[in-house]
């Protein structure tokens, strides 16, 4: 999914500014989906708008600059719904906390140990912020679905990392010395 049907989407069900666009695909109930930045939001924006897929109007507010209001149209809702109907591409999953534990062994105790806690923290504030959607009848059916979804996603990935965390912290240190290029170089040459 690219950030043109982001936008389509989040159009299909209000209309929104950039801004709103942002905000939501960064801390809403898009934010799940695609990696959108202002700097791809508002050309994705432009393009639609000059093939016709949505509209702009601006809103006038005293004292503030224009607000350019963004609406879908009806050939803009079958670009959406056409776009859905492609095979998804493979997820994408990045992690830099995964990132920590492939080299807690350079780490210190205390640094993996913050690591975990924080990840932690990360994963119950996420399946907090999807709860409010999976429990939400006023929302669209799908939407439900997909939060608990993500929402089993996230609790499987606590549960391992609470089952699991005294094998990663066992880990830290052991090699704090070692210099890891060091060790691809013996790995290399075997």
């Amino acid at each position: 999914m690219n950030v043109k049907t982001l936008c389509l989407a989040i159009l299909y069900f209000q209309e929104a500014t950039g801004y709103e666009i942002r905000k939501l695909s960064t801390e809403g109930k898009y934010s799940h989906f695609v990696d959108a930045s202002y700097g791809s939001i508002y050309p994705a924006l432009n393009r639609l708008e000059r093939d016709g897929f949505v509209t702009c109007r601006e809103e006038l507010e005293p004292g503030k600059h224009n607000r350019k209001i963004y609406s879908i149209t009806e050939s803009g809702r079958a670009e959406f719904l056409e776009s859905l109907t492609e095979p998804p591409q493979k997820d994408v999953f990045r992690s830099e906390f995964l990132m920590i534990a492939m080299c807690a062994e350079f780490l210190s105790p205390a640094a993996v140990r913050r690591a975990i806690e924080v990840r932690a923290r990360q994963l119950q504030a996420e399946i907090q912020l999807l709860s409010g959607f999976a429990g939400n009848d006023t929302l669209p059916s799908g939407i439900g679905w997909a939060a608990r979804y993500g929402m089993d996603c996230m609790q499987n990935s606590l549960n391992y990392l609470s089952a699991n965390r005294g094998a990663l912290e066992g880990i830290a240190g052991l090699n704090a010395t070692t210099d890891p290029a060091s060790i691809a170089r013996k790995e290399a040459a075997e």
